[in-house]
């Protein structure tokens, strides 16, 4: 069974960071593309960021280039969205994606990685929140 879980988030001030982390089971991790998106109240799900297992080649939504990093530990099965300078605006719950298996998708991320329909597994998320 794949599992994600997804740590990290809290209640942070404007101009904070956060790291979140993804933890993944039940997968071969080190073949897996992993998406970061996020979901606000009231609005639809948001592909920030994705990272490709072949050559860790990073990817970012606009909306979210200078203040996100994704990361992964491939020894430790484990993926990263840092935030830096938080902002009002990102207060949403966060999810990581898997992108199903290397055979299938090579282990890159998509050039619609911004899609939640091209990720196949998901976890629960995590909120964050930021205040002013």
């Amino acid at each position: 069974e794949v599992q994600l879980v997804e740590s990290g988030g809290g209640l942070v001030q404007a101009g904070g960071s956060l790291r979140l982390s993804c933890a993944a089971s039940g997968v071969t991790f080190d073949d897996e593309a992993i998406g970061w998106f996020r979901q606000a109240p009231g609005k639809g799900r948001e592909g920030v960021s994705c990272i490709s297992s072949t050559d860790g080649g990073t990817y970012y939504a606009d909306s979210v280039k200078g203040r996100f990093t994704i990361s992964r530990d491939n020894a430790k099965n484990t993926a990263y969205l840092q935030i830096d300078n938080l902002k009002l605006e990102d207060t949403a719950v966060y999810y990581c994606a898997a992108r199903g298996p290397a055979w299938l998708y090579g282990g890159i991320c998509p050039s619609l990685f911004e899609l939640p329909s091209v990720f196949d597994y998901w976890g629960q998320g995590t909120q964050v929140t930021v205040s002013s």
